[in-house]
């Protein structure tokens, strides 16, 4: 009988361990991008409610800047280049975990073809979050493609505004930076693909979570199990996709299940181990990765 009594207490303890260390919750933001579903799965099973942890969805990649500048948070996710605008301000910031390589899922798209473009003399109105990797996205595909000369008409919209407009309504030819899912959203208004970090672009675009070393030691054990559960919901998804998609596609409305396999494969995950490759071109772009959780 002790035994028993004994073995219910140690199955208690672990239960309650990671939520009773930290009386305060680990809060993260995170935008609706195809390669942070896992954590929007984990919410939504409630996988982390036992770990203290809370996961809020915003619209705007400057918006999740913003918010974590607040202080309202204690790690964001995002990519490298939100990275490369906070850190100068906090030298502690860091990745602690990563997610996928844009492999596709960042995209630029137009009203009309790239030749169009280099043969307009007309101004050229450019939809994109400014304060964004849609920023790199852009300079990179004007280069590309000799656009730089342009007369550009920059309108800063987040992606839940852009993804609304519409081909034929545009008076002006249109250049738009977005990211998947929004992009099967524009598609569908009549926007074509111009470019994408798969075809065109040869732009490194990683994301990953960050937070400071001072947030990290108070949360060491609530991030590492929640690299755990993220393993879990990836482990769901290679399971059963339907379930998955069914789970998560509040965060990706109007999204169908076919546009979220699409989705899927625009996208590299990265969760467990860095090439080789990749870990030079993240070196190479002053990335750090040596407080990555394994």
């Amino acid at each position: 009988m002790f035994w028993k009594i004994l073995l219910l207490f140690l199955m208690l303890l672990s239960l309650t361990s990671c939520s009773s260390s930290n009386e305060k919750p680990l809060k993260i933001s995170a935008t609706t991008w195809i390669g942070y579903t896992p954590l929007f799965y984990a919410k939504e099973k409630g996988w982390l409610e036992p770990l203290n942890i809370e996961i809020t969805n915003v619209v705007s990649l400057s918006e999740n800047m913003a918010l974590y500048q607040s202080g309202n948070f204690d790690a964001y996710v995002g990519t490298q280049y939100e990275y490369s605008v906070m850190s100068p301000k906090n030298s502690s910031l860091h990745p602690v975990m990563m997610f996928d390589r844009s492999f596709g899922g960042d995209v630029v798209m137009g009203n009309t073809g790239v030749n169009d473009l280099k043969s307009t003399n007309s101004v050229i109105d450019v939809y994109l979050e400014m304060d964004s990797i849609n920023i790199t996205l852009l300079k990179d595909f004007l280069k590309r493609y000799g656009l730089e000369s342009k007369k550009l008409n920059y309108i800063n919209k987040d992606q839940a505004y852009i993804s609304t407009l519409v081909g034929a309504n545009m008076i002006n030819p249109t250049i738009i930076v977005t990211y998947s899912p929004y992009n099967n959203y524009l598609s569908k208004n009549g926007f074509q693909q111009l470019a994408s970090t798969k075809e065109g672009l040869d732009l490194l675009v990683v994301d990953a979570m960050f937070t400071t070393d001072e947030v990290y030691q108070e949360h060491e054990q609530q991030f590492r199990e929640l690299k755990k559960v993220v393993e879990k919901s990836l482990n769901a998804l290679e399971a059963n996709p339907r379930e998955y998609y069914e789970t998560i596609k509040a965060y990706l409305p109007e999204t169908t299940y076919e546009e979220f396999q699409h989705s899927l494969a625009d996208i590299i995950w990265i969760h467990k181990t860095i090439s080789p490759d990749l870990e030079e071109r993240l070196i190479e772009a002053d990335f750090p990765i040596r407080k990555i959780i394994q």
